[in-house]
């Protein structure tokens, strides 16, 4: 992460406790549990991308009622994968990526497992999981961060659009880059639970057509709402 000063990163930081707090207060607070294994978080990841939450879990569930194991996946013909997985869209470029990653994941592991990446080195996993066909940032810090509570913070479109309207990150930075904003603001053991209270804020109040300020209890320490009022 480069910090552009020491002042301007302490400032993004102090934001945190109280917007915790809040957030918590409004949503819950959210433990670790594994909702999927980490190979089933990879395929679901990849299937994710540029679609709905709806869309990708539908054409998960029939991945898996189709194919047994991820071994038959990689084997099958891939009219067959992307037959299953239409309901995410763009299926004739992930079924070819799904293949792709199950592929490497058995050359270089001699199996479909990605435990491994428990015991790397944090920078290590990320590393290689995004030198994976298809797997970017968020995807890392989600298989990292759902499937082994490492602590990576997630960045989707909802928690950068909240993020630089709270002022946790800089104006104009990309998605991409604003990882190790978050995870070196966000202690690591909340990086789950404040990655979900900002998605459902990003979801509920801070939407993307329309900030709803009037019933936002962040406001005391939003850098949007701060200029919107003194203008």
């Amino acid at each position: 992460m480069k910090q552009q000063t020491l002042d301007d990163f302490e400032r993004r930081k102090a934001k945190y406790e109280p917007i915790e707090a809040a957030l918590t207060q409004m949503y819950g607070s959210t433990d670790w549990r594994q909702w999927l294994s980490p190979m089933d978080e990879l395929v679901s990841c990849i299937l994710s991308q540029s679609t709905t939450d709806a869309n990708r879990d539908r054409a998960f569930a029939a991945l898996k009622a189709r194919f047994p194991t991820y071994e038959a996946v990689r084997d099958a013909a891939i009219e067959a994968v992307i037959e299953a997985i239409k309901p995410a869209g763009l299926a004739n470029q992930k079924g070819p990526r799904i293949q792709d990653v199950l592929r490497r994941i058995t050359q270089e592991r001699g199996e479909l497992s990605i435990d491994f990446l428990r015991d790397l080195p944090l920078q290590e996993a990320k590393d290689w999981l995004t030198s994976l066909n298809g797997v970017g940032p968020k995807t890392a810090a989600i298989v990292l961060c759902f499937g082994f509570n490492r602590p990576a913070f997630p960045v989707d479109t909802h928690v950068h659009r909240v993020g630089q309207r709270i002022g946790f990150l800089p104006e104009g930075i990309s998605a991409d880059k604003a990882h190790p904003f978050m995870e070196a603001i966000v202690p690591s053991e909340d990086h789950l639970a404040f990655h979900l209270n900002l998605i459902r804020h990003g979801r509920e109040v801070c939407t993307a057509r329309v900030a709803h300020c009037e019933r936002c209890p962040l406001t005391a320490h939003c850098d949007f709402y701060q200029q919107k009022t003194a203008i």
